[in-house]
């Protein structure tokens, strides 16, 4: 029985090693990308003087603010790698290895000139990181439209939004670019969808807006190649429904309500501008649609493991 066990423990492990090693007994090399593009809207956002469309933090030692604090999702993601973006360079590289893209604002159709900029200037590569996050704008334009436009119609808009920044994903995929993309998030769990459900009485507001977030991540899921060797997805909207329901799970207290003082919203909004009892690490959102740091770093938590376990 012992010799069994014994034979058994030696199977197993080898099972184990060649299922890390990709089978076959191909090792599969880490992903060691050379630079980060970031593609989308403010929630990707680094501004040319660091500011962030969040709760910017300031330096423990000064009270000043600083970039390097409460990082931004695709900061966290680039310094994992050891790469910097330009706009926050407290090291002084000579040649910043990421490239931002993202501006506040932008919607699907920004997106698409953001990655046409790119694909004049060098194009991509196997070792380019890119990231994506956009929809966030469209989702609020298609909300405004109601109840002129029905929540039907407006649906589908959301969907063919989503499908067509797919169709931009794609366009990278057959460049050869790597890609982390994330769903957007769902609008309908911000402060401004909790205000909006409060003052109208003809629908449920905030659900609207979840359906509509629902739809735009349907259609860019739907049309995106799916091959993990150029996409690792990104589910942000999961991630926020969860931190919704258990914000203490994940070391907040606030689901509900921004952070930042009405007179000081993002990008200009620091944790010394934030209301009563509210820290950096306490709210969900910043302000009525702008996440907090909290919410950045477990998008880049869920990032760094996608771009290091996909077989990019």
């Amino acid at each position: 029985m012992k010799s069994v066990k014994r034979h058994l423990a030696v199977l197993l492990g080898a099972t184990a090693m060649l299922a890390a090693c990709g089978g076959g007994g191909e090792q599969i090399d880490p992903f060691k990308p050379t630079r980060i593009l970031s593609f989308g809207d403010e929630t990707s956002t680094l501004r040319s003087d660091g500011s962030k469309y969040t709760i910017n933090g300031t330096d423990a030692t000064t009270n000043v603010v600083s970039c390097a604090v409460n990082q931004i999702w695709v900061q966290q993601l680039a310094a994992h790698f050891g790469l910097v973006f330009g706009e926050c360079n407290p090291d002084k590289l000579a040649t910043p290895t990421g490239r931002m893209y993202a501006a506040a604002g932008a919607k699907v159709a920004d997106v698409t000139a953001q990655i046409d900029r790119q694909f004049a200037l060098d194009g991509f590569n196997s070792k380019d990181m890119v990231t994506i996050l956009a929809g966030a704008n469209d989702v609020l334009e298609l909300y405004a439209q109601f109840p002129a436009q029905d929540a039907g119609t407006l649906g589908n808009a959301a969907q063919a939004r989503g499908e067509a920044l797919a169709a931009q994903v794609n366009r990278i995929v057959n460049a050869d670019g790597r890609i982390l993309l994330s769903t957007v998030q769902d609008m309908g769990l911000s402060p401004f969808a909790i205000k909006e459900k409060a003052s109208h009485a003809d629908t449920d507001r905030a659900a609207l807006l979840s359906e509509l977030s629902r739809r735009f991540n349907a259609g860019m899921r739907l049309k995106i190649r799916n091959d993990g060797h150029y996409i690792g997805l990104l589910l942000t909207d999961e991630l926020m429904g969860t931190m919704s329901r258990y914000p203490g799970a994940y070391g907040a207290s606030n689901s509900a309500d921004g952070a930042c003082l009405t007179s000081s919203l993002p990008p200009v909004c620091t944790d010394k501008t934030l209301v009563a009892n509210a820290t950096s690490a306490s709210h969900m959102w910043a302000s009525d649609t702008l996440v907090a740091p909290v919410v950045h770093t477990y998008v880049a938590n869920q990032a760094i493991s996608r771009a290091t376990n996909n077989p990019f």
